[in-house]
């Protein structure tokens, strides 16, 4: 009875080997920080992981969504997309806007920016890699050229407290934002028929279209709905900063699709879900927090993102070439 356990789990691991290296991390970063610096498990270090995972997960969670729906998604604007939408806000707001709708304009700035992404790569048959690192450096030259790279004041009194904010060790944001939007998107996946059409996509685009899934227009949603969850962050970076800065969103990109694919979404869609995002998107955070806590440069904690990424495809392919030998079996 114990072998079959053991097999069946290491049958698993093989087929998740992605989820099997999230797991293993999270042991030995929990290992390293109890042995060498215990003082870093504490409510304030907590609480500055999860105020940094705000930005990165809303960020993360859309990108999930992109890549999981196959067809090479993948949006590399994100970053772009948090500064832009986070300058456009507050300065409309300096030209007059009622300060009540500063987050409905971020939102809608965010959804905009995204969609473009998503008709150029649907519509216009581009590729989503070329598709998006062209937008990335629009919308980043945007938001430099409307600053003069200078940080924006302006941000309403009202939001700060929501911002920077914290109920108990937890930040408001993350408590109403994040987790909010995880549980819907996971929902959505796993009991609706619209989730079911995203997994149909990434599994086998061409299967979709002839049982009659709206895949553009589906796809054109998704984009949409990553760029509002980047307008989502670019609000809380206001009200969490108290400005607007044109490099709000410095890094997410790449961050974001290595929280994605660590997570276990499939680099080519179609498996996958949010759980996973939500635990790497903590795991990256808290890596980069022990790495300065421990002394280690800054400058390094892009090199390590990079490290993983690259781990992550690698046992990406892996695991994909396993299963296909298993099924051949």
């Amino acid at each position: 009875m114990k072998s079959a356990k053991g097999f069946t789990l290491l049958r698993w691991s093989q087929r998740n080997l992605v989820l099997t290296i999230l797991a293993a991390l999270w042991a030995v970063l929990i290992i390293v920080v109890l042995v060498a610096q215990p003082s870093i498990l504490s409510g304030s270090t907590l609480s500055s992981i999860l105020q940094f995972a705000t930005l990165l997960a809303l960020v993360s969670l859309g990108q999930a969504l992109v890549v999981l729906c196959g067809g090479a998604g993948i949006d590399l604007s994100v970053g772009g997309n948090v500064s832009l939408s986070a300058i456009v806000g507050i300065t409309s707001v300096q030209a007059g806007l009622p300060a009540a709708f500063l987050p409905v304009v971020c939102l809608l700035c965010g959804a905009l920016l995204g969609a473009l992404n998503g008709i150029l790569v649907a519509k216009l048959r581009i590729y989503p890699l070329i598709v998006t690192l062209g937008t990335f450096y629009l919308y980043s030259g945007l938001a430099l050229c409307l600053t003069g790279g200078a940080a924006q004041s302006g941000v309403p009194s009202w939001a700060l407290p929501w911002g920077r904010g914290m109920l108990g060790d937890i930040p408001l944001p993350f408590l109403t934002l994040v987790v909010p939007a995880f549980l819907i998107v996971a929902i959505l996946l796993s009991f609706t028929s619209w989730g079911r059409w995203i997994y149909a996509m990434g599994f086998n685009e061409h299967s979709a279209r002839l049982v009659g899934i709206p895949v553009d227009r589906m796809r054109i949603v998704l984009y949409s709905l990553c760029g509002l969850l980047a307008g989502a962050a670019s609000f809380v970076s206001l009200s969490w900063l108290g400005s607007g800065r044109p490099d709000a969103g410095v890094n997410l990109e790449l961050e974001s699709l290595t929280a994605a694919l660590l997570g276990g979404i499939a680099i080519f869609g179609g498996k996958g879900g949010v759980s996973g995002v939500f635990a790497a998107v903590l795991l990256l955070v808290a890596l980069k927090t022990s790495m300065l806590q421990f002394g280690i440069n800054s400058v390094w904690q892009v090199g390590v993102v990079g490290l993983l990424l690259i781990a992550v495809l690698l046992a990406d392919r892996l695991s994909s070439r396993v299963s296909q030998i298993n099924g051949a079996r």
